[in-house]
């Protein structure tokens, strides 16, 4: 087995994958990755279906190195820098990352959370049919647990001899508005309160997590009270409690919840909503059911064309880059007598 061994990292760096599924009903969160395309790009590079369990890093990067054998590995997310040895690596690229040899991914720059991906992905049990970890419920994760320094995240070797690779393609990137479909318990909330939440600038508060980010912004007033009977939860929902500063609730959320949640954030613009830091500004914009579902299948639909375009990497010729090549078959001496003719 070869081992990808933590040297350093932030204290929320976890190992995400789609999330577990199927558990809702008896009260188990889903956790799961905050961006779904930023650990599709990361899986896409080295081989891997879209989601796959990889290391999640929030606002903080980290450092590796790996015993055992080679590692093909590849990150993507929030415009995080990767660099073997100090050497930049290319982004959407997967690199191969040689035993001894330290792999660094810096900070955040234009978002919150980033994906390191591993070919064949990580040898660890999953719990409940994920290894997502979930801090409330210490599922998943290595041992229930975030990752820190001196942790060894096993991958398989034989998962690793892979040619390096970049994606030739554009990321989804969404501007504008955060899409939002009205309700469940927009009811519970007059016309006027519904157009202050469309109509203005709202900013994510320092109290963001996984589980959910609090806004700033104009008060949110309910017409029948703050408390209704708990119902279910989905990753989305706007809640809005008493302080009428609406919570929008993330992957980590509980599953039930008794405050009414004005409105639902689309399942496509949650990864975009996720990259939002402390101290940005977003607006709302409702959309109807048929528009959510066409960006949610454009979503897809681009996550299911990513293998279509990779490209195995160019690499200049460097010397470092010759000298790691078998440039000696084949060769020949040009001074040496030519071999006799068969028919002579």
């Amino acid at each position: 087995m070869t081992d990808l061994v933590i040297k350093s990292c932030g204290p929320m760096t976890s190992l995400q994958d789609r999330g577990r599924i199927g558990y809702q009903g008896f009260g188990v969160s889903p956790s799961g990755a905050m961006d779904r395309r930023a650990l599709a790009v990361a899986n896409t590079l080295v081989g891997n279906p879209p989601e796959t369990a990889a290391v999640e890093f929030m606002n903080l990067g980290g450092a590796f190195t790996c015993e055992g054998g080679d590692l093909h590995v590849a990150l993507a997310g929030a415009g995080c820098s990767l660099s073997i040895d100090g050497t930049p690596v290319a982004p959407q690229t997967s690199v191969v990352l040689k035993e001894g040899q330290s792999l660094e991914v810096g900070h955040p720059r234009t978002g919150t959370f980033a994906y390191l991906a591993v070919a064949g992905g990580i040898a660890v049990e999953p719990e409940l049919g994920s290894l997502s970890f979930h801090l409330r419920s210490r599922l998943g994760g290595l041992k229930g647990s975030p990752l820190k320094a001196g942790d060894r995240l096993p991958a398989l070797p034989e998962a690793q001899d892979r040619e390096p690779m970049q994606l030739a393609v554009d990321l989804l990137e969404e501007t504008g508005p955060i899409r939002v479909m009205l309700g469940p318990q927009d009811d519970y909330f007059t016309p006027e309160t519904i157009s202050l939440l469309l109509e203005s600038e709202f900013t994510v508060s320092p109290q963001a997590d996984r589980m959910g980010f609090q806004l700033t912004g104009p008060r949110l007033e309910h017409s029948r009270g703050f408390n209704i009977v708990s119902d279910g939860i989905v990753d989305g929902h706007i809640q809005v409690p008493g302080s009428g500063q609406p919570i929008v609730l993330m992957r980590d959320r509980q599953t039930a919840g008794g405050y009414p949640k004005i409105a639902t954030v689309i399942s496509a613009d949650l990864a975009r909503f996720a990259q939002l830091r402390p101290g940005m500004g977003l607006r709302f914009e409702a959309v109807e059911r048929d528009a959510a579902v066409a960006a949610a299948r454009r979503l897809k639909d681009w996550i299911a064309s990513l293998p279509a375009s990779l490209t195995p990497v160019r690499f200049a010729l460097t010397t470092e880059h010759l000298l790691s090549r078998n440039l000696i078959g084949g060769t020949v001496d040009a001074l040496a007598p030519a071999p006799a003719d068969v028919n002579d």
